[in-house]
């Protein structure tokens, strides 16, 4: 699994101009599912996104997950994360997860990051949305459960 994690002070999805999901501070996750991805790389991921400590403490240190802060976690499905355009300029996207596969570990993911404590909002899988955030920082992180 791969995902762009982007520290918000707030980010929301619309589709067809309706608003689907929103959150205040926290993390904005762009969740990408790999054909080769199995149930211990959605919990590796999980636990990760859950327990980043990229949120600063009382000395400006990023010392705090999105967890310890009471933040919430808007989830958004992105198979682009498997677009390979080393040697093209199309890119290709065999690595990434068929829809079915994807679908199920995406609303897996959710489900699992609730379950770890964290408030999770969700984006609507394999709709066109519009995502709307306020970086905080910006901080931006890429993680990568194969690596």
């Amino acid at each position: 699994m791969k995902t762009v994690l982007q520290r918000v002070k707030r980010a929301s999805v619309t589709v067809d101009g309706l608003l689907i999901s929103e959150i205040g501070p926290g993390l904005l996750v762009f969740l990408g599912v790999g054909e080769s991805d199995e149930i211990a790389d959605l919990e590796w991921m999980a636990e990760k996104i859950v327990n980043l400590r990229i949120f600063e403490d009382e000395n400006e240190k990023m010392n705090l997950s999105v967890k310890d802060t009471g933040g919430s976690i808007l989830l958004v499905s992105q198979f682009t994360l498997y677009g390979d355009a080393q040697k093209v300029r199309r890119p290709s996207f065999s690595e990434a997860a068929k829809p079915e596969k994807a679908k199920v570990f995406y609303e897996a993911c959710g489900r699992r990051i609730a379950e770890l404590g964290v408030p999770v909002s969700m984006g609507v899988f394999g709709a066109m949305m519009a995502i709307d955030l306020l970086n905080d920082g910006p901080v931006t992180i890429l993680i990568d459960s194969k690596r």
